[in-house]
């Protein structure tokens, strides 16, 4: 059937039978051009976290080692006792800290958008610089440890760090 469409085609329009097998080969080409093309990502640098930093008990002795560095050299800045109901802030920081407990950056990674709570936080993390060293089994390749840690504002301006807090009020005042 298709070869007497085709001789049809032929005897009545000639043109049309060329823009065919015209755009049937412009067709063919451009799938060989597609199919040798391949995308490749960038490479991203691979994140190496030592296994001993994944959920260890030195981990948590370290982290609670530099929570109590930041409360010594901060004591005004300190609340004793319990937080209130409904905090004002929470602040988390991310900070990243070389194998001799210098602190190399630092920066607000989730706040409710109180400036001046995030200020605090990252001024009183610097206040606390040089933190404890931290052990080398927890420090990646390039000797540096990451760590990330949530203070938690009364509305007097005073926090107290997660790492140390002491259980909320139940009861709002």
């Amino acid at each position: 059937m298709l070869t007497r469409v085709r001789h049809c085609l032929t005897a009545v329009r000639p043109d049309l039978v060329r823009a065919a097998v015209f755009l049937r080969a412009a067709a063919c080409m451009g799938m060989v051009a597609v199919s040798a093309c391949t995308f490749t990502p960038p490479t991203r640098p691979t994140l190496m976290i030592p296994p001993a930093a994944i959920n260890s008990a030195t981990l948590d002795q370290y982290r609670d080692a530099v929570a109590k560095r930041i409360a010594e050299r901060n004591p005004s800045y300190v609340l004793h006792g319990t937080p209130q109901a409904m905090l004002r802030s929470l602040v988390v920081v991310s900070f990243t800290v070389d194998r001799e407990g210098r602190i190399l950056a630092s920066s607000v990674y989730r706040t409710n958008g109180d400036d001046e709570a995030e200020s605090t936080a990252l001024a009183t993390l610097r206040r606390a610089a040089p933190l404890p060293q931290p052990p080398t089994k927890l420090l990646d390749a390039r000797g540096r440890l990451e760590l990330m840690e949530d203070w938690l504002f009364n509305d007097d301006g005073k926090f107290q760090l997660r790492e140390l807090a002491s259980p909320q009020s139940q009861t709002i005042d």
